[in-house]
């Protein structure tokens, strides 16, 4: 019996002693991490780059209608307005009616066109009727070279008064009709159908505005007034619209101070593009500007991952060799994040799809 047992304990520490052997011989190792072809091809990367930190001030204002680009539209005769044709908000081209009047001036200068045609029918007869005497001997011809120059006479009379009237846009039946000097918008309207007016009104008819270009009026308050430059950029949201960002520049920062408000008025162009922006629109507007003359690495914010309340990139060498780098932000403006420690010139981080590549590698 002993004898078994002793065989039986050296059988199972051969067994054990192969097997330590064997393990010994085929060691485990870990592959390292590899993006898939797929993934390699979505992956965005942006360069790390040294530049100035800049800051930003966040204003409040309203969308306007480019005042340079402002038309003008005055009735030149007094009268009835007979026809309205368009409406506030509504584009317009150059040459498209927009009201027409009944007037009695007008009447008046159609009376003076057709009493001009008159003169200059009287006047051609009587010249022809001044040669034929002339050949006859019936006349002098003093009598032509005068009658040749009162038909002169007449048809510079009917030109002036045709001329006038085109001016005016006189029509038959005593109408006048305004019509649009430019295409444009209608962005103001002073007048209804069937209102009486005179000529001498202060206020135009219409105003028409071109809206490729807008302007955004923002208030500054005192503190802030050092801090915004003619040229500065400018990004501008709205309402309507909060998934845009509409950029554009300062172009005039006027010196006076509202005294009600205590706010200085900042003028900014924007090109408008499909004419989304609307006169009237209330906007939130982000100026930045240069923080003195520090130097900071920057990335696109989206690079930036936060977990464990610590904040983190990935930095791209190869699709093999991606490394989880923990970053010291300075701070974020925009889309812009500056980076006290962690990132160096020139070092690429993946700004889209990363959160995938993290959580691979970090799991």
């Amino acid at each position: 019996m002993k004898s078994m047992i002793i065989f039986l304990l050296g059988g199972l520490l051969l067994f054990q002693m192969t097997a330590c052997r064997e393990s010994e011989a085929t060691p485990v190792t870990d592959s390292p991490f590899c993006l898939t072809d797929t993934l390699q091809k979505k992956i965005v990367m942006a360069t790390v780059k040294t530049d100035t930190v800049k800051n930003e001030v966040s204003l409040s204002g309203k969308i306007q209608a480019n005042e340079d680009k402002w038309i003008k539209v005055f009735p030149v005769v007094g009268g009835i307005v007979e026809s309205l044709k368009v409406e506030l908000g509504d584009y317009v081209t150059k040459g498209q009616v927009l009201a027409v009047i009944r007037s009695s001036e007008i009447a008046d200068y159609q009376g003076q066109q057709s009493s001009a045609e008159a003169s200059v029918k009287m006047a051609e007869k009587t010249l022809s009727s001044n040669k034929d005497m002339f050949s006859a001997g019936l006349a002098t011809e003093k009598d032509v070279v005068a009658a040749e120059t009162e038909l002169e006479k007449a048809k510079a009379d009917l030109k002036r008064i045709r001329e006038t009237n085109a001016i005016y846009g006189a029509k038959g039946n005593a109408l006048q009709t305004i019509t649009a000097p430019v295409s444009g918008f209608i962005i103001e309207k002073n007048i209804t159908d069937q209102m009486q007016f005179r000529v001498d009104g202060a206020q135009p008819f219409f105003i028409i505005s071109n809206l490729d270009e807008v302007w955004v009026m923002a208030n500054v308050f005192e503190s802030d007034i050092p801090k915004i430059q003619v040229g500065y950029d400018a990004n501008v949201s709205v309402i309507a619209y909060k998934d845009r960002v509409f950029k554009g520049k300062v172009d005039r920062i006027f010196s006076m101070l509202d005294p009600q408000s205590r706010v200085m008025k900042v003028r900014i162009r924007i090109p408008n593009s499909g004419y989304v922006l609307k006169p009237e629109m209330f906007a939130q507007i982000n100026i930045q500007y240069t923080e003195g003359k520090e130097h900071m690495p920057a990335i696109p914010a989206e690079a930036v991952i936060f977990d464990k309340n610590k904040n983190f990139v990935m930095v791209y060498k190869d699709k093999c060799n991606i490394e989880t780098r923990e970053i010291e932000l300075y701070k974020t403006i925009g889309g812009t994040t500056y980076v006290k420690s962690g990132l160096v010139d020139g070092e690429k981080v993946i700004t889209q799809y990363q959160l995938l590549v993290y959580d691979a590698l970090n799991d």
